[in-house]
C-alpha cells in the first residue's frame, strides 16, 4: 500500500509500513500552507515596512531592573514616562508569572534551575514586598539552599548582590577601569574582546572602582539564601579553567584589590573618565553613529546607570534621562505584567521577513517588498565604529546592525541576511546596496577562514580564563554558523569555490565538525541550527552534497528526525552533548532541517517530504488559531504554534525565544520545496 502528497503536481510515493500516512487534500497542499503562511507574515509587517517581533529572554530581565531600581534608590520613585510604583508591580507580577512549581527560575521552559537567576528573583521579589515565607519565596529559598546557597550565583550577579551589601566587594572580579587605557597590542585590550563584553565591561569598570552600595534593613537583605556565610564574601573559581591560569588570575584579582585600598594607579582618574567619556560616546547618539542606549542591549543599558549614579551624576541629566527612556522602551505590556525585552530585532526579523517573501515568489514592484527595502536601505549602516580598527573595509561598503539603531556595531550575521533579501528582490538600489554590503563581510573574514559576529578577530582562548568570564562569550571568534550564512551570502553574489575566500571559509567549517556529523550553533538552538547554517552555504558555493563531510552531517541529521517527520532540539545540548538533536518538536527547527535535507539530498528525498508534510500538518487553521490551548500566543491562522526558545544569546547562560522563528523560517522551508 503506498500514499503520497501532492504539491503542484509533485508526488513522492513511500511505503505505508515504515512512514506515517501523508493526509492529502486541498488544506494539506504545500502551495495552499505556503500561500496562507505568506498572508500570515505580510499581516505583521508594520507601516514603514519592517518586522519586529517580541524577543523574550528569561527571568533576569525582570529581577535586574527591579535591583537595578533599588540600587539607584528610585524604587518609590516615577519612571520616566511618569508613571509611578505600579509600573515595578507589574514587573515583579511578571517576574512572579515566570516562576516555576518547584518554586526556581530557569533559563528556557523545561530547564534545571538557575541558581542565579533564582537568587536574583528571590531578592527583588522580597525587596518588592513579598513575604518570605509565602510559599512561592519559602520554595525559591529551599532550591537554592538545595542547590548550594547564594554564594555560588555567577559574576554578574554578584556585581547586583554588592551594590545592595549582600556581599564584600572582596566577592566580586575586580575589573580596573585602567584598561581602557591599555595599547592596542597589549592582550587584554578591549579591541580584543567581543563587542557585547566590551560594553559590559567598561561601566562595570567604574562601578567595581567606585563600588556604590546601599544600605538595605536586615530584614530586606537575603543571609537567609547563603550557606556558607564566610565564603558568600570571598571570589572563589567563577570559570572552568586550567589549574595555572587560574592560579595566576587568582592572584591578579588580590594585587588588582589590594592596589585599590591605596588608590589605585596613578592614572586612575584619568581612566574613569575615560571609561565615562567611551560609554557617552556609544550610548543614545543621533545622525551617523546613532544608537538607543549604550550597545543597544539591556545589561549595559542597565550598567551604565549605576555607573553614572556612582559618578555623582545627577538623575535629572538628560544622558540620564534618555538612558532611561532606552531601557524603558523595552517594556512589554501584557495585561497585568510587564515583561522586558532584552533589545528589539527589526533589522533580523525584516532581513528574514523579507527573504522568505523572496524564496515564495514576491519581488520588486509587490508593495510589501518595496516597502521593507525601503525600510532596509535607511538602516544601511556607514559609520566606522569599534569594529573599523581591526577590518580593512572599503569606504563605500555597508553593514546592518540588529536594531533600531546601533551604528556603534553593525554585524556579520545581520549584513549577511540582509545583503541576501535585498539581491532577491531584484531591485536595483537593492541589490547595489547588497554588492556594498558584501564587501563590508569580505573585508571581515577572519585569518582561519572563518567569519566573528561583530569583529574582524581571532581565537584567544586565555581571555575565557579571567574571572568575570562566566557568561561563557568573553570573546568574538569564528564560528561555523555565521561562516556558512556568509557564504550563503556569497554564493547569491558570484562567489563559488572557485575563489579562495570561500575555500578557506568551507575548510573552517569542515574543521569544526563533530565526529557524529553535526555543527554546533553558536547563535541558535543549537546542533540542528548549526548543522543548517554550515552546510547550506558550503553547497550552493558549490561543495558536491555527495562530499564525504556532508554526507555525514546528512546522516546525522536523519538520525534525528522524529517519526512524525519533524525535529526539535533543547538548549540542553550546550550543556550535555548526547543531548544534540533531542527535544520537543519546533516549527523553526524542522524547517532548518528540511532546508538542509533538502540542499543535500534534494526535494524528492522521502525525508524532506516528511519534514515538509509535519509544517503542514501543525499549520494553524483559523479554527486551531482562535484556540486558546493550541494557540497560547494568539498567532494568526497560516503561522504555527511554539513555545520554546530556539535563540541563543549566550550558550550555557542566556537564551531567547524569537517570536517570529515560529513564521518565516517555516514559510521559507515551504518556498524552497515549492521550488521545482
Amino acid at each position: 500500500m503506498a500514499t503520497r502528497l501532492q504539491s503542484q503536481g509533485y508526488c513522492v510515493w513511500m511505503s505505508a509500513v515504515t512512514d506515517p500516512p501523508f493526509k492529502v487534500g486541498d488544506e494539506l497542499d504545500a502551495a495552499v500552507a505556503l500561500d496562507r503562511a505568506v498572508e500570515a507574515l505580510v499581516s505583521l509587517q508594520r507601516e514603514d515596512g519592517h518586522w519586529c517581533a517580541l524577543l523574550q529572554g528569561d527571568s533576569i530581565l525582570e529581577s535586574e531592573y527591579l535591583l537595578m531600581k533599588f540600587i539607584l534608590e528610585q524604587e518609590e520613585a516615577p519612571l520616566r514616562d511618569g508613571s509611578g510604583r505600579e509600573t515595578l508591580d507589574r514587573i515583579a507580577a511578571g517576574l512572579r508569572a515566570q516562576q516555576r512549581s518547584d518554586g526556581t527560575w530557569g533559563q528556557y521552559p523545561g530547564a534545571e534551575m538557575d541558581l542565579s537567576a533564582t537568587v536574583k528573583g528571590y531578592f527583588a521579589l522580597k525587596l518588592m514586598g513579598d513575604d518570605p515565607e509565602a510559599a512561592h519565596m519559602t520554595a525559591a529559598r529551599e532550591a537554592v539552599l538545595a542547590g548550594g546557597g547564594a554564594e555560588r550565583v555567577n559574576t554578574f550577579s554578584r556585581f547586583y548582590l554588592a551594590c545592595l551589601g549582600q556581599v564584600s566587594w572582596d566577592a566580586v572580579p575586580a575589573i580596573p577601569p585602567e584598561i581602557v587605557l591599555l595599547p592596542r597590542w597589549f592582550y587584554f585590550h578591549l579591541d580584543k574582546v567581543s563587542a557585547w563584553t566590551r560594553t559590559m565591561v567598561v561601566p562595570l569598570a567604574i562601578v567595581t572602582c567606585l563600588r556604590p552600595t546601599r544600605a538595605l534593613k536586615p530584614e530586606q537583605g537575603i543571609d537567609e539564601l547563603f550557606v556558607d556565610h564566610v565564603q558568600r564574601h570571598k571570589l572563589g573559581k567563577t570559570v572552568d579553567a586550567p589549574s595555572g591560569w587560574s592560579a595566576f588570575f587568582s592572584v591578579v584579582d588580590r594585587c588588582l584589590k589590594v592596589a585599590h585600598k591605596f588608590g589605585g594607579t596613578p592614572v586612575r582618574k584619568a581612566a574613569l573618565r575615560r571609561c565615562r567619556d567611551w560609554m557617552l560616546e556609544r550610548a543614545s547618539q543621533k545622525g551617523e553613529a546613532a544608537t538607543e542606549g549604550l550597545g543597544a542591549i539591556f545589561p549595559p543599558m542597565v550598567y551604565m546607570q549605576i555607573a553614572l549614579k556612582a559618578m555623582g551624576w545627577s538623575r535629572s541629566h538628560e544622558v540620564i534621562q534618555q538612558a532611561e527612556h532606552d531601557l524603558d522602551a523595552l517594556f512589554v505590556d501584557q495585561d497585568d505584567e510587564i515583561r522586558i525585552q532584552p533589545c528589539f530585532s527589526p533589522v533580523w526579523d525584516t532581513g528574514y521577513a523579507l527573504s522568505a517573501l523572496g524564496a515564495a515568489g514576491r519581488g520588486c514592484g509587490d508593495a510589501e517588498v518595496d516597502a521593507a527595502v525601503s525600510w532596509l536601505l535607511s538602516k544601511a549602516c556607514r559609520f566606522r565604529g569599534d569594529w573599523a580598527r581591526s577590518a580593512p573595509v572599503p569606504e563605500d561598503a555597508l553593514g546592518w546592525f540588529f536594531e533600531y539603531e546601533n551604528a556603534w556595531y553593525p554585524d556579520v550575521d545581520d549584513t549577511a541576511q540582509v545583503a541576501m533579501a535585498l539581491r532577491l528582490t531584484g531591485d536595483p538600489a537593492a541589490m547595489e546596496a547588497a554588492c556594498r554590503g558584501v564587501k563590508w563581510l569580505v573585508a571581515m573574514q577572519n585569518e582561519d577562514g572563518g567569519w566573528a559576529a561583530f569583529d574582524r578577530s581571532r581565537d584567544r582562548r586565555v581571555l575565557e580564563y579571567v574571572p568575570f568570564a562566566d557568561h561563557n562569550a568573553m570573546q568574538d571568534p569564528s564560528c561555523p554558523d555565521i561562516t556558512g550564512r556568509v557564504l550563503e551570502c556569497l554564493s547569491m553574489h558570484g562567489y563559488s569555490t572557485a575563489d579562495a575566500l570561500v575555500r578557506r571559509g568551507i575548510d573552517y567549517i569542515k574543521s569544526r565538525q563533530t565526529i557524529e556529523g553535526a555543527f554546533i550553533g553558536r547563535w541558535g538552538v543549537n546542533y540542528i541550527y548549526g548543522t543548517w547554517q554550515s552546510l547550506v552555504g558550503p553547497i550552493r558555493c558549490g561543495v558536491d552534497p555527495g562530499e564525504a563531510w556532508v554526507r555525514r552531517a546528512g546522516r546525522w541529521l536523519t538520525s534525528v528526525q522524529k517519526a512524525d517527520g519533524s525535529f526539535g532540539e533543547s538548549a540542553g545540548s550546550y550543556l550535555d552533548p548526547t543531548l544534540k538533536g533531542t527535544g520537543p518538536s519546533t516549527a523553526s527547527q524542522t524547517a532548518w532541517a528540511a532546508m538542509t535535507l533538502q540542499a543535500v539530498y534534494g526535494r524528492d528525498d522521502r525525508r524532506v517530504v516528511r519534514a515538509i508534510n509535519w509544517l503542514i500538518e501543525t499549520q494553524l487553521s483559523a479554527e486551531a488559531a482562535a484556540d486558546s490551548v493550541r494557540n497560547p500566543d494568539g498567532d494568526q491562522a497560516g503561522s504555527w504554534s511554539e513555545q520554546e526558545f530556539t535563540g541563543t544569546g549566550f550558550p550555557k547562560v542566556f537564551y531567547l525565544r524569537y517570536h517570529l522563528y515560529r513564521l518565516y523560517f517555516p514559510l521559507m522551508a515551504l518556498a524552497h520545496f515549492n521550488k521545482r
